[in-house]
């Protein structure tokens, strides 16, 4: 919900403390993630960010950090489409924006359920060269597929709302975001590094449009 306050040249959508705290999840998911990540792929023998892909950190011993990894930003993610809902109260996307962000929040749940296959060198003495896909490493990737594709559905869906209330330049980055995020998918053939970067750029972007939705003003 958001109180309304007015001026002779503009009004200000000011959200209510409680969308502001459940957005909150929305905006640390993002660096949550992908900052562990970073600090595990660093530190774990064997891994290599041009060969391995951050979800194979939940394999091997230490991999259970990876998996409340998933879990908790899996959770952050739901609190900050519920928190988006709120933010957005009668204005254009409230309906969609929520649920596909929901969408990619269960994707990381759905993750944390189903590991990515080993392979690529690790975790230590897997084979090299690319894993050999299993039924929940296919599942893992069925599951992320659909979570970005929902990510790259909501970008689009959180122009509207930020165009409405002035922010022109941000609602054409949302439009551009998916591209980014897919060219990064895209390039996954060629450099798993790509696959990492564009993943880690939707989750950034929806960081940033959160916060901005949350806090900024509606300017007219």
């Amino acid at each position: 919900m958001t109180h309304t306050l007015s001026t002779p040249h503009q009004s200000v959508v000011v959200p209510r403390p409680a969308a502001r705290a459940v957005s909150v999840g929305g905006m640390v998911a993002g660096p949550l993630f992908l900052g562990a990540g970073v600090v595990q792929g660093l530190s774990r023998e064997g891994f290599d960010f041009t060969r391995n892909a951050i979800s194979q950190l939940a394999l091997g011993d230490l991999g259970w950090i990876q998996t409340v990894n998933f879990l908790l930003v899996g959770a952050l993610l739901i609190g900050g489409a519920l928190g988006l809902r709120q933010a957005l109260r009668r204005e254009p996307g409230r309906t969609w924006a929520p649920v596909l962000v929901g969408v990619f929040g269960v994707s990381f749940l759905a993750a944390a359920a189903l590991p990515a296959d080993a392979g690529a060198g690790f975790p230590v003495g897997a084979p090299e060269g690319v894993p050999t896909m299993s039924a929940h490493g296919a599942a893992h990737m069925f599951a992320g597929m659909i979570g970005y594709l929902a990510l790259c559905a909501a970008f689009l869906v959180l122009a509207r709302p930020l165009a409405a209330r002035g922010h022109r330049g941000w609602a054409l980055a949302s439009r551009l975001a998916p591209v980014a995020v897919l060219a990064g998918f895209a390039g996954s053939a060629a450099s798993v590094l790509a696959f990492t970067t564009g993943a880690g750029l939707g989750l950034l972007w929806l960081t940033a449009v959160t916060a901005r939705l949350t806090t900024g003003a509606r300017t007219e």
